[in-house]
C-alpha cells in the first residue's frame, strides 16, 4: 500500500481523544513496516498472575508481557489487607520464572518515589533512569534485573 501526503500547505495535525478503530489499525501497521525495515518482528504476549481469596476475591496480581527477550512488567498490586503475606514477592517470582520460560532474559519496570522500589530493590532490580518531578514533588524510577536459568 502507498501512501501519498497532501502538499505541506494542506495537511493539519488534529487533537483525537478517542481514536477509532481503523486510526489504530493504520498506526500499528505503519509501526510494524518501520520496525520490520530494521529488526524482525516480534509479537509480544500478555502475561497476568492474580491471586484470591477463598471466596474468589482479587486480593493480589501481577500483569505484563514478555517479548523480544524481556519481561515488562506493568502492574504489581496487593491489596493493603492482604500485604506483608509475601504475596508480592511470590508473584514476582513466578512472573518471573513464567518469563524465562518464555525465552526472556531480563525484565524492566516503572515504579514512582511513593510506592515499591525498596520492594524491588530488594528483588534484585536496580535504577536505571530516574524522572525528577513526576509527579511533582515525587521521582519516577526506571528499573531492570537480568533474570537468570537458575
Amino acid at each position: 500500500m502507498s501512501v501519498r501526503y497532501a502538499p505541506r500547505g494542506s495537511m493539519r495535525i488534529e487533537i483525537e481523544t478517542s481514536l477509532s478503530e481503523q486510526t489504530l489499525a493504520d498506526v500499528r501497521a505503519g509501526m510494524r513496516r518501520y520496525t520490520e525495515s530494521r529488526v524482525p518482528w516480534d509479537e509480544y504476549t500478555d502475561l497476568a498472575l492474580v491471586a484470591r481469596a477463598g471466596d474468589g476475591t482479587v486480593i493480589a496480581a501481577a500483569l505484563g508481557e514478555t517479548g523480544r527477550g524481556w519481561l515488562h512488567v506493568s502492574v504489581v498490586w496487593v491489596d493493603e489487607q492482604a500485604r506483608r503475606q509475601q504475596l508480592g514477592t511470590r508473584l514476582m517470582n513466578a512472573m518471573e520464572s513464567e518469563a524465562i520460560r518464555r525465552g526472556c532474559h531480563s525484565a524492566y519496570l516503572d515504579t514512582f518515589s511513593y510506592q515499591a522500589r525498596p520492594f524491588y530493590e530488594k528483588l534484585g532490580y536496580e535504577v536505571f533512569g530516574t524522572l525528577d518531578d513526576y509527579p511533582a514533588g515525587h521521582q519516577r524510577f526506571y528499573m531492570r534485573k537480568r533474570l537468570s536459568k537458575t
